[in-house]
């Protein structure tokens, strides 16, 4: 059927298909998003509807320095979808910070928040720049800049920012009060993940982490593994990596294994997970320098001999130059895009159970919703509720992902990509192409 990536290709950039880069983030959603639509058959103009972004927004931020310099940095905001609801997405912060990354985050939030039944379409944004370089009032003048220069794209029923990597609470604030600034009212609901006083919900801050622990253990029920007889590596000490390891040892897990960007560090008795997360804390968010453990590097520990393996740094870390040494039972996806297509299929092949990033961490989305309905009803939960509610909704993703899986024969991937891309394409069926 004529509904393939070639066709995407020709219809948005009007020239012919490039060669395949598998470790593009884009094009590695886009050949999950194939299978998908060859199973569901789907029709090839909802094809070509689904899988290109709705909106994309490129925007030059000019900011004084410090010193007086203006320096003009690039932001860039994509809407992938908004069937389902207002489009939902972090903002990131960093160097390396491309469109095609945007664009697959954005493509990644549709589908995480159909998988996980939260009534959200996708987005995603993204400034380039190095924030460990700069002040916090430079910072700040960034961050207001780029709200104001995107304050007809952001709403609390248009499009709804939250934290991502290298931003915080802090951030959001500062986003809620320009937004507010300019519409002349406090908005609390335009972004999420901010803090608890003005607006914000208990359990935020750990929910990704607590997500891919409660699908962690599900899977482990799965395969007949005991929490108390798994051993777990943990692939960046960030909010997700350190939070997900320390549950997951609460949980009776041995911690064998984490990294940050300063290598790893191992000890096949057990790490103490959380004089790691005070070490962090106490020196600028890195391990550096950390002696209560072997020194290994980021590679050595993906390759580890542990039961259950979380990569939660970046996409494209398990590829095809290190998908056959993988020795870990089970992959618990924390960072988005963290695995190729080409690394899919030899894990696939190993017997290695894969749960997705858009499954494994879409606890954040889901407690960003809550803040959301918090915000919008002016009532807020207790941690315990919040927690009580998001584990159940992960636990039941979790069991729908797997039932789909196993009727279709694929894996736990493609069973997820196969629930998100029918529930969008029956929704976009409903309410039918506005002409």
């Amino acid at each position: 059927m004529p509904y393939k990536r070639d066709v995407y290709e020709r219809a948005v950039y009007k020239e012919p298909a490039p060669i395949r880069d598998h470790e593009n983030p884009f094009q590695s959603m886009v050949e999950r998003f194939d299978v998908a639509a060859e199973i569901l058959e789907l029709d090839p103009g909802f094809y070509e509807y689904l899988v290109t972004p709705a909106r994309i927004h490129i925007t030059a931020v000019p900011v004084v320095m410090d010193s007086g310099r203006v320096k003009v940095f690039e932001g860039y905001r994509v809407i992938h979808n908004d069937i389902l609801g207002p489009s939902k997405g972090g903002i990131r912060y960093a160097p390396d910070v491309n469109l095609d990354e945007v664009k697959a985050l954005a493509a990644w939030m549709t589908w995480k928040c159909a998988v996980v039944n939260v009534p959200f379409g996708g987005a995603k944004g993204g400034v380039v720049c190095n924030p460990s370089d700069m002040s916090p009032g430079e910072l700040e003048r960034l961050t207001r800049r780029y709200a104001a220069n995107l304050i007809d794209v952001f709403g609390p029923e248009k499009d709804i920012p939250a934290p991502d990597m290298n931003t915080n609470a802090q951030i959001m604030a500062w986003i809620l009060d320009t937004y507010s600034m300019h519409t002349r009212h406090t908005s609390n609901a335009v972004v999420t993940g901010k803090p608890i006083m003005l607006g914000g919900s208990h359990g935020r801050h750990e929910a990704t982490g607590r997500g891919v622990m409660t699908v962690t253990l599900a899977a482990m029920d799965k395969i007949g593994m005991r929490p108390t007889d798994a051993r777990v590596a943990v692939q960046g000490f960030g909010n997700v990596g350190s939070i997900a390891a320390k549950l997951l040892q609460e949980q009776g897990c041995r911690i064998v294994a984490v990294s940050d960007v300063s290598g790893g560090y191992y000890n096949e008795d057990g790490l103490d997970v959380i004089a790691m997360m005070e070490y962090a804390n106490a020196n600028k968010r890195s391990l550096d320098g950390y002696q209560k453990a072997q020194k290994i590097s980021n590679d050595e520990l993906l390759t580890l001999e542990v039961d259950v393996l979380v990569p939660a740094a970046k996409e494209d870390q398990i590829t095809r130059h290190n998908a056959d040494q993988i020795n870990a039972k089970i992959i618990a996806e924390g960072a988005n895009g963290p695995t190729t297509p080409i690394a899919d299929q030899m894990l696939k092949e190993k017997g290695v159970l894969v749960v997705p990033d858009i499954l494994a961490n879409a606890g954040g989305v889901t407690v960003s919703y809550f803040e959301w309905v918090q915000d919008r009803q002016g009532y807020f939960w207790t941690l315990d509720r919040v927690n009580r509610r998001l584990d159940r909704m992960m636990r039941t993703a979790f069991d729908t992902v797997y039932s789909a899986s196993q009727k279709y024969d694929v894996t736990l991937r493609i069973g997820a990509y196969v629930l998100a891309v029918d529930k969008v394409a029956q929704a976009l069926s409903m309410r039918g192409i506005y002409a």
